[in-house]
């Protein structure tokens, strides 16, 4: 089995609010997969029921091939959980903290005092362990949290908005450490934002929420040809091309625009860009750059989040 969590048909209702409308969505074991969407679109009530938390109102989930409406105990041990709440004791120092959480996930004690020091020197706080929390920086203090969620060496890392009020540079830390788990220990993360640059740079694939219903779901190259199955090439040139009707008639070619030095050609798939390119150098254009345009994960999301609003009214 490739999939670690299985979600089919699930609805979650706090009394006549409907959170969760009818979701499903697999996650594949060492992925990460990002669950995006605005306040209130059902983020953090997906984490709680996929932790056995919530128990859903319809439909079924699976994570690690359980059930965790039934064995919910088993599956938190097998996964890790960081919020935007670092659930640390700031009074205790940061190898304090980890040995009480590893003392509380029962762990043997010779293992949580091999894990405290080997995930103290693994997140960059070994120079700091003996210091009160208190006095840690706001960076700091999130990567201790990814340490205390990754003492039972989880499977699965759910983190749920990991970097909200984050300066840039805690917010750097932060990735490359939840980069560092995933590509040295294979764990599956399972990520919640609303930071659109965040999901764009550590997701394979990602779920767009709005108001508890899934718009769109894939890579983010997949989401950008669903929203355009075309694709558009600029081409800048040392000067403008006298006549564009020959590339006009090239197969394949849909829209052609020029604008000073830059040529935009709207083409029906990236295989006929050699060709286009072959055609400009035909008639000796002076090409200094081709470049393919993606839309970027931001265009994706307003366009999905604008067209929920449409339907809606």
């Amino acid at each position: 089995m490739n999939n670690c969590i299985t979600v089919e048909h699930l609805t979650h209702r706090f009394g006549e609010r409907t959170a969760i409308n009818d979701l499903s969505f697999s996650v594949d074991k060492g992925e990460v997969f990002a669950l995006l969407g605005p306040n209130g679109a059902g983020k953090t009530t997906t984490i709680r029921v996929l932790n056995g938390l919530y128990h859903p109102s319809a439909g079924s989930v699976r994570v690690l091939d359980l059930d965790p409406q039934t064995r919910g105990p088993e599956v938190r041990r097998n996964t890790g959980v960081l919020t935007e709440t670092n659930a640390l004791y700031e009074r205790l120092t940061a190898r304090e903290n980890l040995h009480f959480f590893g003392r509380m996930y029962g762990l043997p004690e010779s293992l949580v005092l091999k894990r405290t020091a080997e995930f103290l020197e693994k997140f960059g706080l070994s120079a700091r362990a003996d210091d009160r929390v208190q006095a840690y920086s706001k960076g700091m203090k999130q990567r201790l949290s990814l340490a205390r969620a990754f003492l039972t060496l989880p499977a699965v890392l759910f983190l749920d908005e990991p970097t909200a009020s984050l300066d840039p540079e805690s917010t750097q830390q932060v990735h490359e450490m939840i980069e560092t788990i995933r590509r040295e220990d294979g764990v599956t993360v399972f990520l919640c934002t609303h930071h659109l640059e965040e999901a764009e740079r550590l997701a394979d694939r990602l779920a767009i929420l709005s108001s508890g219903r899934l718009m769109a779901l894939g890579s983010l190259a997949e989401l950008d040809r669903r929203m355009n199955p075309h694709m558009w090439v600029e081409v800048d040139l040392l000067s403008p091309l006298a006549e564009t009707g020959e590339l006009k008639r090239l197969p394949g070619v849909i829209a052609l625009d020029q604008s000073d030095n830059r040529l935009r050609v709207e083409v029906e798939t990236e295989t006929i860009i050699p060709a286009l390119v072959a055609q400009l150098v035909g008639v000796k254009a002076l090409i200094t750059r081709v470049t393919p345009v993606k839309r970027s994960l931001e265009e994706i999301y307003f366009s999905l989040q604008a067209e929920a609003r449409e339907k809606a009214s």
